[in-house]
């Protein structure tokens, strides 16, 4: 089961034939795990052997926006 990943945050539109499409670009997930993961960084910095706990941390904090984002 994959995870909601919000849809595109930042896609452009490209011109097909006669037909804009929108290309994936960013999805709103990673786009929430980035912005959660540099305010984790630049709260408390981090070492080495903590990137992974961050990043991981970094989607929790995501998916837990996603989700309220649904409520409204």
């Amino acid at each position: 089961m994959s995870k909601d990943n919000g849809g595109p945050a930042f896609g452009e539109f490209q011109q097909v034939g006669d037909v804009a499409m929108r290309d994936g670009g960013l999805s709103i997930r990673d786009y929430f795990a980035a912005k959660a993961m540099q305010g984790m960084i630049a709260a408390v910095g981090y070492h080495r052997d903590e990137v992974d706990f961050i990043a991981e941390s970094a989607y929790d904090c995501a998916d837990a926006m996603l989700k309220e984002r649904c409520k409204s």
